[in-house]
């Protein structure tokens, strides 16, 4: 096992505008039809949607093993700009998960990317690896990036 990467990114242009972009995209409960790895996501108790600190609970599946559970905090909210959020805890590390729009003439480029802030250790990527099924997570989450990404633009341009 190699050492993992801290930073990773992926861009794709959609024809849509922001606001549109930034609508699906901070909408948690659908990420679920975006995400390969993420199968359901649902705001937190009194969490009123996309705010800075709304809190929500998020399924997720590798191609094996049982699913698991995170709570991620919503860390930026800033309506056709940006949308982030960060999981962190004992043993899983501190990962941000970030969108961010810019406005083009055609409408809207997004860029996903994920921050390691606290990486997972050694012995935890290694047993992360073993619980997914995958011999090389780092392409796994950038795969999965493309994925959200492509399944993100084709429904902004089916609706606009």
């Amino acid at each position: 096992m190699s050492k993992r990467i801290a930073h990773d990114d992926v861009t794709i242009d959609i024809t849509a505008p922001p606001d549109q972009v930034y609508a699906l995209v901070s909408d948690i409960t659908r990420m679920g039809q975006w995400s390969p790895e993420c199968v359901r996501c649902t705001w937190a108790t009194g969490a009123a949607g996309p705010a800075v600190g709304a809190r929500f609970k998020a399924k997720n599946k590798g191609a094996r093993g049982p699913a698991w559970f995170n709570k991620p905090r919503v860390t930026v909210a800033e309506p056709g700009r940006e949308f982030a959020f960060n999981r962190s805890g004992f043993a899983i590390g501190s990962y941000t998960w970030r969108y961010v729009m810019e406005p083009t003439a055609t409408g809207t480029r997004v860029t996903e990317s994920f921050d390691a802030e606290r990486p997972l250790g050694s012995a935890m990527s290694w047993l992360t690896e073993k619980w997914v099924g995958s011999s090389d997570r780092d392409a796994d989450l950038h795969q999965g990036m493309i994925t959200t990404l492509s399944r993100i633009k084709a429904a902004a341009e089916q609706s606009a």
